[in-house]
This record gives structure tokens, C-alpha cells and sequence, in this order.
């Protein structure tokens, strides 16, 4: 019974300083050792009250092993009765209920199959990720979330009730303390850390965006007006949008995708369907760097099919770019002309002014940046059908988009100087080389930094060339610093 019967802690435990602190640190080790030995908990009944095994446990204690993982984290909190504020977690659903001797089930009974999609799910979501990211120190916060992304039918099967209309949420008498002008407010501070990421890439701002996200969560828990909880839902699913960008761009693959499907959500419950579209867009994106095009066609098909008409010229022609990419991706030339030549048509029907702030990038710089980016693709197996199509591509969008654009820019400086090696101009590629260098020694993103590492190659085995060996020099410098 000792071994299979789990208990929660008695609340002096849990009000003892030692006990406090191990539990703000994510010190397990010491949180297991003072459990065991002012709780009267057993290993074997810490292991069955947390769903771990007693070997797992065994090397927690032993300092061999370090918990970062959240699920392990909410596993603690939950089966111990440890409140979530203690480990930096949100309220645990148990918080919220009336107390009963029976441990917590696992989160997979206590939904249903369109449990995640809820409103208050999605309060509950944003809570947790962003308290247990601002908690953890970057170091734990990168291993704990740095995992790869999930893929195929585990991804596609868990966004399946984005195309079911959001479920209504409970009516409270009890109202929250802002209105729309604070709602307006913090869409501002939105749009600015999008501008900013936009402009210099990588994590500068991370926990800004993660604070501020968290922040509205904490307002959407305190049941606002109808007008002013759709309004802090969109505020939230732009602000998980940017925080997903950010992870990204800093390598950190599958708290991308946590932050991505978090944004999907808060775009579902505000009942914007536009935007979702835009997010399922950014996780195609992520599918594509990662090699997947299949996954990313599924995704976008899936954008196309719940957005509808919700979708403007602009966000269409968006949405049939990324089309194109996987195609391309998948040597399926005529395709990706199809898909692009849609894409033209859509951005030719948009008009000025009627598209929300986050899509008004897309214009016919971003276009052909894009579209000469896929051409680059291609040309990388075949340089003589597609290198100098892609080349002219690149220079259209270099022509009416300038530094200001930070990443693109430095994005397109570096296909372009790729392109003149593929087609054999040493001069040329030399020239944009020292260019591209210089856009991205002003960005702060890995993703610019991880193309640039892609053009290297292109440098070696040219020493007898002075100016090459310069260029090269200079790629090594600032990857190096």
C-alpha cells in the first residue's frame, strides 16, 4: 500500500523556509530528501503520487539528474498537492476545485476531446508556460524546452479542433478590473515587440514578450467583460505569435511550437480566424527549416481551410507563399509555380488599409524575397535552370526594402551572394558576401547566422583567389564572435 498509495503533503511541510526554498529553486534533490524526511513519504509513494518511476526518483535524489522538464514539473505540483505558485506554475485545476482525498488524474482524463480548445484551458496554458519560463533560469528554461518539435500525425492530430467554432465561455458575476482602453493599450505593446523582432531578430526582448503574455493571462483569469476577454485573447495570441518567432529564431525548436499552439488557441477563443491562419503559417514555416514539406503543406491546407473568408487578399497570398515553399521543397517545379503565380494574384487584389498590422509586411518586396528564395532552393540541385531567376528574384526585393527590414534584409543579402556562387561570378559574390556580413553583424538572429554558415562552403578550397580568402575570413569572424 505504501508503494501504490499517493498522499499530498501536510501543510506544515509546506510551510517550512527549507522546504520553500528547495521548491522556488527546482532543487528537487533537496525537495525529495526533506519530503522523505518531515512528510513520511516514501520514495517508492513519491514516485506513484508523481506518476515517476522509483529509479527516476532515485536519481533525482541523488543530484544525477536535474528536473527541467515542465511535464515532470506539473506531475510533481499535481500529484503532491505542491500549489502551483511554489514552482512557478499557475494555479494547479485542483487549486480551483473543492479539496477530496483522491489524487489529481492525469490531464489526459480531465479534458475531453475538445478540453485544450477552451478558453479557460487556454488561460490555464499561457500560465503555465510563461510563469515556469520566467521561473527557470535561461539555462534550465533552454533545456527543459529545447526539444525537438513534434511532427506529423502527433502535431496534426492535437490542431484539429481549430477548425470547431470555440466553445463558450462561463459567465461570472464577478468582473476584472480593466477595460478596452488597457486592452488597446497592451495590442500596442504587441505590435511594438513584432516590430522589433521584425527588425533585429533573436531574443533581446524574449522575456519581455513572455512577461507581458503572462501578464494578460493573469487579467484573463479574472473574468472580464465579453468585449474586453476577446480583446485580451487577440492580445495573446499576437503576443504568443512574436514569443514562437523569438524561440525560433533562437534555436529553440519545441518551445516554438508551445508558444505557436498557444497563440492558435488564443486566436481561436478571440475568434479571429485570420490570424490562426497566420499562425498555422509560422508552424509550416518551422516544418520547412526542419525538412518536413509534407507536414508544412498539412499545415498550410489545414490555414486555407479554417480561415476561408475570414482570410484577406494579402493573408491569402501569404498563405499560397508558404504552398510554394513546400512544393519547392519537394522538387515539385510546377507546382511551385502554380502556387506562386496564386500568390501574385491574391497580393494584386489587396487594398491599402484594410489589413491588420501583422500582415502588412507582406507586399511585393516580401514576395519576391520569398519567391527567389524557393528558386534558390531549387537552383542549389539544378544552378543552370534556376540561379539566375532567383538572383533577379532577390534583387527585386533588395530594391524596395532596405536595412531597416534587419533579418530580410540581412536574409536576402546572403541568398544573393549564394546565387552569384552558383552561377560561377566570384566577383559578384565576393561584393554581396562583405554586404551580408554586414546586415547580419546587426541582427541578433541564429537563423541569419545559420545561413550565413550555409554560404561558408561556398568560400573553401578558393585560397588562390585573395579576395575569396577575405570574404571567407570575414564569415568566420562573425560566427565565431
Amino acid at each position: 500500500m505504501d508503494a501504490t498509495t499517493p498522499g499530498p503533503l501536510a501543510p506544515e511541510v509546506l510551510d517550512r523556509d527549507d522546504v520553500k526554498r528547495a521548491l522556488a529553486e527546482h532543487d528537487f534533490a533537496a525537495a525529495f530528501s526533506l519530503f522523505k524526511k518531515w512528510g513520511g513519504l516514501s520514495q517508492n509513494r513519491i514516485a506513484s503520487a508523481c506518476q515517476l518511476t522509483p529509479g527516476k526518483v532515485s536519481t533525482i535524489i541523488s543530484g544525477q539528474q536535474q528536473v527541467t522538464s515542465f511535464d515532470v514539473i506539473c506531475r510533481i505540483a499535481d500529484g503532491l498537492r505542491i500549489p502551483g505558485r511554489m514552482v512557478g506554475l499557475a494555479d494547479r485545476p485542483w487549486e480551483r476545485q473543492p479539496d477530496t482525498s483522491d489524487p489529481p488524474p492525469p490531464a489526459a482524463a480531465r479534458s475531453t476531446d475538445d478540453g485544450p480548445w477552451r478558453p479557460t484551458a487556454t488561460v490555464h496554458l499561457a500560465a503555465d508556460l510563461t510563469r515556469s519560463d520566467l521561473v527557470m533560469d535561461r539555462r534550465a528554461a533552454a533545456r527543459a524546452l529545447a526539444g525537438a518539435a513534434l511532427s506529423g500525425a502527433a502535431l496534426l492530430d492535437s490542431l484539429e479542433g481549430w477548425l470547431q467554432p470555440a466553445p463558450a465561455t462561463q459567465s461570472s458575476q464577478r468582473r476584472g478590473r480593466i477595460g478596452m482602453r488597457e486592452v488597446e493599450q497592451l495590442e500596442g505593446t504587441a505590435r511594438a515587440f513584432r516590430a522589433w523582432d521584425h527588425r533585429y531578430g533573436g531574443g533581446l526582448r524574449r522575456k519581455a514578450v513572455v512577461g507581458q503574455l503572462n501578464e494578460v493571462a493573469g487579467h484573463l483569469e479574472e473574468h472580464q467583460a465579453a468585449d474586453v476577454e476577446q480583446g485580451l485573447f487577440r492580445v495573446m495570441a499576437y503576443l504568443g505569435g512574436t514569443a514562437a518567432t523569438i524561440a525560433w529564431d533562437s534555436g529553440l525548436q519545441r518551445q516554438a511550437q508551445n508558444y505557436y499552439l498557444l497563440a492558435l488557441r488564443a486566436a481561436h477563443a478571440a475568434g479571429d480566424a485570420a490570424f490562426g491562419a497566420n499562425v498555422l503559417a509560422g508552424m509550416a514555416r518551422q516544418m520547412l527549416y526542419r525538412d518536413r514539406p509534407q507536414d508544412a503543406l498539412e499545415l498550410v491546407h489545414l490555414a486555407q481551410k479554417g480561415a476561408r473568408q475570414a482570410a484577406s487578399p494579402r493573408v491569402r497570398a501569404m498563405l499560397h507563399t508558404r504552398e510554394a515553399w513546400a512544393y519547392a521543397a519537394m522538387g515539385r517545379a510546377a507546382a511551385f509555380r502554380r502556387a506562386t503565380a496564386e500568390a501574385a494574384e491574391s497580393l494584386a487584389e489587396a487594398q491599402a488599409g484594410e489589413d491588420p498590422y501583422w500582415i502588412t509586411y507582406f507586399d511585393e518586396a516580401e514576395l519576391s524575397g520569398v519567391t527567389g528564395g524557393r528558386l534558390l532552393d531549387m537552383a542549389r540541385t539544378a544552378p543552370q535552370q534556376h540561379a539566375e531567376a532567383a538572383a533577379a528574384s532577390i534583387r527585386g526585393a533588395l530594391a524596395t526594402r532596405g536595412a531597416e527590414a534587419g533579418r530580410s534584409h540581412a536574409l536576402d543579402l546572403i541568398g544573393l551572394a549564394e546565387c552569384h556562387f552558383l552561377m560561377g561570378d566570384m566577383t559578384g559574390a565576393v561584393d554581396q558576401t562583405h554586404r551580408a556580413v554586414d546586415a547580419a553583424a546587426r541582427t541578433q538572429s541564429s537563423r541569419v547566422r545559420t545561413q550565413l554558415g550555409q554560404l561558408y562552403p561556398y568560400t573553401v578550397g578558393r585560397s588562390s583567389s585573395r579576395t575569396v580568402g577575405e570574404a571567407r575570413a570575414r564569415i568566420r569572424e562573425l560566427l565565431s564572435s
